[in-house]
């Protein structure tokens, strides 16, 4: 019965970690993507087939 207390025990440890990591990378900045917007004008759009 202590192992199953201990494997949640454990498991919200690592589900608080990567929720950490997550929150530290949206922070930082890690999904801002300057790039596309930038060059989105370069590319046509795909023409529409008709029905």
């Amino acid at each position: 019965m202590t192992i199953i207390f201990l494997l949640i025990g454990l498991s919200l440890l690592v589900a608080l970690v990567f929720l950490a990591a997550f929150l530290w990378a949206v922070r930082s900045g890690q999904y801002d993507d300057a790039y596309t917007p930038s060059v989105r004008m370069l590319f046509e759009d795909e023409p529409i087939p008709p029905t």
